[in-house]
């Protein structure tokens, strides 16, 4: 969930390819304010300044789009804006799908590090699933418009997303195993998305998957790059725009009930947040990785 960015050495080349209410109601909620009126088309709607949203496509399209500074590190404000959002206009009758895009030429670096800390890991951690119950609960599509880097907990957000666009830009990775810790959500969702075996590969080495295997192994689409938000919003028009919300809420309830996401996301994430905290949190090397990160420093691994 860190935000490291590993070195570009470290790819993995692939070259093979592979919401139900209950799991909305799995998801738990943060406290936000939910809409009580519909917005016109083209209103640029409230909450904060972390992530802007907007209403596009004659109100058909949700686009959210981190602004977060440098990196669009996911702090806990970021994940709670992105959150409201989500919530307060989920039950718009002409709404078709969300996009969830970043400002700059980079997604995000993920999660804050500092955040990761042991005083305040268990809430980061709590906040972080949340989110992404948030978005894989979702009653209609989540677009993921990844350019740049994308990692740690951005990877793991995207993993939760029901499409991924990238452009030839983009390299997701989760590099957590270098700080001494792992991420939960890639340890879940990670083969159910991905397969298990690059999953593995990624989850285990901490390497970068580049745009182009992620468009292979069929986890991503791959467009030019060339007027990337453009590109977003014509393939959206194209795929999502002329269909009935109505039935693309039914369907994708469908897909989430049966792809065995409700699981991973239920008791399975909530045992791999119990290994984290009640294994790696109290060990040594657990906080060794964060500590020398923050300091610039290599770690000092005692291998406890």
């Amino acid at each position: 969930m860190a935000e490291l960015v590993p070195k570009a050495d470290s790819s993995i080349q692939v070259t093979t390819g592979s919401c139900s209410p209950a799991l909305a109601s799995a998801a738990g909620s943060f406290s936000v304010p939910q809409t009580t009126s519909v917005p016109e088309p083209g209103t640029k709607l409230g909450f904060g300044v972390l992530v802007f949203a907007e209403k596009r496509l004659d109100g058909k399209l949700l686009w959210l789009e981190l602004r977060a500074g440098k990196g669009n590190v996911l702090a806990g404000a970021v994940l709670q804006e992105l959150v409201a959002h989500l919530r307060g206009h989920q039950d718009d009758p002409r709404l078709r799908c969300a996009v969830i895009a970043a400002a700059g030429s980079q997604f995000s670096f993920g999660a804050s590090v500092e955040e990761h800390q042991p005083d305040q890991a268990a809430a980061m951690l709590a906040t972080f699933h949340q989110a992404v119950r948030a978005i894989a609960g979702f009653p209609l599509p989540v677009v993921a418009a990844v350019q740049g880097k994308c990692l740690g907990g951005a990877f793991e957000v995207a993993l939760a997303c029901h499409v991924v666009l990238a452009s030839p830009t983009a390299q997701f990775a989760c590099p957590e195993i270098k700080l001494g810790v792992f991420p939960p959500v890639l340890a879940v969702l990670g083969p159910l998305r991905l397969g298990s075996a690059l999953s593995d590969r990624l989850l285990l080495t901490g390497a970068e998957l580049p745009a182009q295997a992620a468009g292979q192994c069929g986890f991503a689409e791959i467009l030019s790059g060339e007027a990337f938000e453009a590109e977003v919003l014509g393939w959206v028009e194209r795929h999502f725009a002329g269909l009935s919300g109505y039935c693309l809420r039914v369907a994708t309830a469908a897909v989430r009930q049966t792809s065995a996401l409700q699981t991973a996301l239920g008791a399975d994430l909530d045992a791999a947040e119990r290994r984290y905290l009640q294994q790696l949190l109290p060990s040594h090397d657990g906080n060794e990785g964060i500590a020398a990160f923050l300091a610039r420093r290599s770690p000092l691994w005692r291998d406890a």
